[in-house]
């Protein structure tokens, strides 16, 4: 099929910004969190272990997720968004799933089996708030909310179980 020179010349421009598109994406879904980024996250949480709203506002996308995004990270397309924000996700369920174990090392019996209750409550909860972006977005843009979502709920989560160790 033989298409028509103006169609032709419209296909063929708009080709590097389609190729650009996927490179980004594909940047953002294989790359994994540098050591870099990993210590940035992990000394800011323990910096501001403290206080949890600190925290928070200075550690949480800052570091991570909106320099992966780039200058203007409300222009990044929402499956490169969603993935800076599941890169970040990935170091704070490291944070979290250490600072759970450190402590169920201060825990007796009884209490080992209440904070175990706790976080299947906690997981429960926080996989019930991100579904519902999808639920009520139902869009493209759900995918960006969920994934912050994840992230968010994750590093607040993260950071509560590190203020009950130092308890």
């Amino acid at each position: 099929m033989k298409l028509p020179p103006a169609l032709r010349i419209a296909l063929i421009s708009i080709l590097p910004l389609a190729c650009g598109v996927a490179a980004e994406t594909a940047r953002a879904q294989t790359r994994k969190p540098s050591a870099n980024e990993i210590v940035s996250i992990r000394t800011c949480a323990t910096r501001n272990k403290d206080n949890l709203e600190n925290g928070e506002r200075l550690c949480l996308f800052r570091l991570v997720a909106q320099p992966c995004m780039g200058k203007q990270p409300d222009n990044a397309s929402e499956q490169a968004a969603a993935d800076c924000f599941g890169m970040e996700g990935a170091i704070w369920d490291g944070l979290l799933n250490e600072n759970y174990q450190a402590l169920l090392d201060t825990l007796d019996s009884d209490q080992t089996i209440k904070a175990q209750a706790m976080q299947r409550a906690w997981i429960a909860y926080r996989d019930t708030t991100c579904q519902f972006y999808d639920d009520k977005i139902r869009g493209s843009m759900s995918v960006r909310m969920h994934a912050a979502c994840v992230a968010r709920e994750t590093a607040r989560r993260s950071m509560l179980l590190k203020f009950f160790v130092d308890l």
